[in-house]
Formats: C-alpha cells, structure tokens, sequence
C-alpha cells in the first residue's frame, strides 16, 4: 500500500475540510469529531467538489443540493445522493497526512 503525503494536518480546518490531489485523484480531508477522514471529492449525485461543503459530526453535506455523506464510509445519509463516494486510508506520521489510495487493507 503506497502513501503519498498531502499535508499538514494544521492545513485541515477544525470540523472542516480541505480539497486535495492524489495522483490526479480529487481527495476531501475532513477533520470531524476529532479526526481525519479522507474520502473523493466529487459528490456521487452532482459531480461538484465536496470540500467545500459544511461538516458536522461525521457528515459532509454537498454544498450544492444538500446531499450528506457518512465521512467514515463514503455512504449517503440524506438525499438526493443514492451512491456512496470511495473512501481512503489516513496515515498521520507526526503533523504530516498521508493519503493511500489503494483498495489493498
């Protein structure tokens, strides 16, 4: 499994998220709850950035239609969306994040 660093983990927003490339692979860091999650950064209903959506508890909310996504497992939590976004494995090695894009576990 290969991880790439992406940033620093005082670069993700408290109960927020940033937007980030992987390897030409849109990625959302969102920090929730106290964590890091790491999940695609394109809404699986409208196709448009979910970085920069609001986060509360563990949910991502679309900034556009309002559809809401589970940041620990990709899957939706409200409508419209009816498709899970992929999700990916952090790694935090003192303040650095790193992001695995692999399906390996």
């Amino acid at each position: 499994m290969s991880f790439v660093k992406v940033c620093k983990v005082g670069d993700i927003p408290e109960d927020g998220a940033l937007g980030v490339e992987v390897d030409d692979t849109p990625v959302a860091l969102v920090r929730a709850e106290g964590e890091i999650h790491a999940l695609h950064d394109v809404c699986s209903h409208a196709e448009v950035r979910l970085s920069e959506g609001e986060v509360y508890d563990s949910t991502l909310e679309c900034w556009l239609h309002g559809s809401c996504f589970d940041v620990r497992t990709g899957k939706p939590t409200g409508p419209p969306a009816t498709k899970p976004v992929p999700v990916y494995q952090v790694k935090i090695d003192g303040d650095d994040v790193y992001v695995s894009l692999s399906k390996e576990s």
